[in-house]
């Protein structure tokens, strides 16, 4: 029984998916999370899975790439992804949490998983035996981050990310503000199973799932030259801001051209003010950030200004001149291996097999991301444990191969986090004349993707025998 137990180190979306999707292939677990015994900048309670960013799990729709990873996620039977639907929040064509309720929710199953015995406490060495999965996050302890620059021999675990500010929803002045999904477009809401415990559960406003904050075009001017001149919050000496380029900060990206927010998280596109009539210069999107419909984050508004600085310029944009902000935005250290130089693609150390990296610590950016190599992980290491065999990766076709291709092939001297995206995948290799338009391709690499992701799903689970969930 020692030789069937597996350490998981850290208890985020990564952490918390692995050590499920390991306890119902029959392995016990120990999955250890310092929080809250020691305490983290960004995090703010000591549930498992909480998420700190944002609370978008990114696209539902339809044949794009974040909706191909999930389905091949909830085909092999995600157990985050399942909480997710019980916790879902109106927001367009966009699957979005109530963060509170789905860290909790998630907390629970994982309580009472028999198999599964969680313990806070904060791990500053990587465990000299046994199989241990590495899901510590993007905020690894500095006593942990030397043990693994040790064991891998790497200089430089770190960079630097995001998060966006949330306003208290009545302060919002809605004789401004619209509700409206860019064209109109949304999809269904789904009711959770279990709902919060206090207040109404909110469903999709008929209007659209985003509340939408117009500019005109000397207001857009006003806001920009107020960033332009914002005072930031000091860098220490030791830091080294490299910023993940599809989540910069709200002031690097005004520095990069007068119109580049309108072009990016301002841009106004398939939104039309009822007030006027026409599409305003720019826009600032509020979507709810939880079931009660209590609060709102700015999406796109991650920020490293001071606290009296984004008070005050955050409200200059119309709706939000009397707003009260529950949270202002801030940057924190992520943490990530030099993953093309040390896995391989069942996420294991080349120098240690016994040893996985899952999550934003191998070098996956977003939520999405790090729960699938998780989910990964966990299995992977299920498998080694219960048959002394490597695991089947799974195919280059499918989102979930494609993902790990890139953690473990990209290009080593300049290794970036990277999310889900179709050009990740194998391009699409035609033989008739007459190429198919985009959306007839992105079909087609999806439906390849998913029927080569049901035969390795098939063949994982003719491997060691599975349990059913408890």
């Amino acid at each position: 029984m020692a030789q069937m137990r597996l350490v998981i180190i850290g208890g985020g979306l990564a952490g918390a998916e692995a050590a499920w999707q390991a306890a119902r292939r029959g392995v016990d677990v120990d999955l250890l999370e310092m929080r809250p015994r020691k305490t983290t900048p960004a995090h703010g309670t000591g549930l498992l899975a909480e998420l700190v960013c944002s609370n978008s799990l990114k696209s539902d729709r339809e044949n794009s790439a974040p909706w191909l990873l999930k389905q091949e996620m909830r085909r092999t039977g995600s157990f985050l992804l399942e909480i997710a639907r019980r916790c879902a929040v109106p927001a367009g064509q966009a699957l979005a949490v109530d963060r509170e309720l789905f860290a909790g929710l998630a907390t629970e199953a994982i309580a009472a998983e028999p198999r599964i015995h969680l313990r806070h406490t904060e791990v500053s060495e990587i465990p000299g035996q046994g199989t241990v999965i590495v899901a510590t996050g993007p905020l690894t302890s500095d006593s942990l981050a030397a043990s693994i620059q040790r064991l891998t021999d790497c200089a430089r675990l770190f960079f630097y990310d995001a998060i966006s500010p949330i306003v208290d929803s009545e302060t919002i002045d809605r004789s401004i503000v619209f509700a409206a999904s860019r064209y109109n477009k949304s999809i269904p809401s789904q009711t959770p199973a279990y709902p919060a415990s206090s207040g109404p559960v909110s469903t999709a406003d008929e209007a659209g799932d985003y509340l939408n904050c117009p500019m005109n075009e000397a207001e857009y001017q006003q806001f920009h030259e107020a960033l332009m001149a914002a005072e930031s919050v000091q860098r220490h000496e030791f830091e080294d801001c490299r910023y993940f380029e599809a989540c910069l900060p709200l002031e690097e990206l005004a520095r990069r051209g007068r119109d580049t927010l309108r072009f990016g998280p301002m841009k106004p596109v398939g939104l039309t003010d009822p007030r006027t009539g026409r599409r305003p210069y720019a826009v600032v999107q509020l979507r709810q950030e939880n079931q009660r419909a209590d609060s709102f984050n700015l999406v796109g508004f991650q920020n490293h200004l001071k606290f009296g600085e984004q008070k005050r310029i955050l409200r200059m944009i119309p709706g939000l001149g009397e707003a009260e902000f529950l949270r202002y935005g801030q940057i924190h250290r992520n943490t990530y291996i030099n993953a093309p130089t040390l896995l391989s693609g069942t996420l294991q150390l080349h120098s240690d097999p016994r040893i996985f990296f899952a999550g934003q610590i191998c070098g996956v950016e977003g939520y999405v991301e790090s729960i699938a190599t998780g989910m990964l992980a966990g299995i992977h290491a299920a498998t080694l444990l219960q048959t002394g065999q490597p695991a089947l990766a799974p195919p280059r076709e499918s989102a979930l191969g494609s993902l790990c291709h890139y953690i473990t092939h990209a290009d080593a001297k300049n290794y970036q986090p990277a999310n889900i995206a179709f050009d990740l995948l194998p391009p699409l290799h035609t033989t008739t004349p007459r190429r198919p338009d985009r959306m007839q391709r992105r079909a087609r690499q999806c439906q390849i993707a998913l029927e080569q992701h049901e035969q390795w799903l098939e063949a994982c689970n003719a491997m060691p025998p599975v349990e059913s969930a408890s």
